[in-house]
């Protein structure tokens, strides 16, 4: 391979995983995306062939790489994992390029129960907000009590915390700040 080919892959590789990170799906409202259980990557590593791997992310939040065994994935950005790979793969390899590119993301879920017209678990890219998921169950059935819906979800200290939404309030442009981004694992609960 000439060194104008190499340039170009390394380039190429740069420029892709940059695109990547840089997407609004991943970068929207000043949150970044961060790997969990079930999410599909791949890592390559440039000029080796053998260190071209598409992993999942593990229940416990490992992933498996040939030379460096179990790393933790889950709660991570593409980009820190990037530089927890790499710097493994020094004690091995001069230099290693590595680049991770997500394939599927399946950590990202939402629940709606209750008085909607397609009640469920979704699988999405984030951000989504209360409305969008509301809309991906189908809307509210003729029944639903729209100013009494709560969003469920588990704290940062792992307590179940409840979160209120007025969907007559959002319809009528009236505080809109209810529309919150959901987080993986939140349900929203329409009586």
């Amino acid at each position: 391979m000439t060194s104008t080919k190499v340039v170009k892959n390394v380039l190429f590789f740069t420029l892709l995983s940059f695109l990547f990170l840089n997407h609004p799906l991943f970068a929207a409202s000043g949150q970044k995306f961060v790997l969990g259980p079930g999410d599909y990557i791949e890592i390559s590593v440039w000029k080796d062939p053998d260190l071209t791997k598409t992993v999942v992310v593990q229940p416990d939040g490992n992933i498996s790489f040939p030379l460096i065994g179990d790393v933790e994935a889950a709660g991570h950005t593409v980009g820190e994992l990037r530089q927890i790979v790499t710097k493994r793969l020094k004690e091995y390899i001069s230099n290693p390029v590595v680049s991770i590119l997500p394939v599927k993301i399946e950590s990202y879920k939402i629940y709606v129960i209750g008085k909607v017209n397609k009640p469920g678990m979704f699988v999405v890219l984030p951000p989504v907000n209360v409305m969008q998921a509301l809309s991906m169950a189908g809307g509210l059935n003729p029944f639903a009590k729209s100013d009494e819906i709560s969003i469920l979800r588990v704290s940062n200290q792992g307590t179940q915390e409840r979160i209120r939404f007025n969907y007559k309030d959002i319809t009528k442009g009236r505080r809109l700040e209810q529309n919150i981004n959901l987080k993986s694992g939140d349900v929203i609960v329409v009586p």
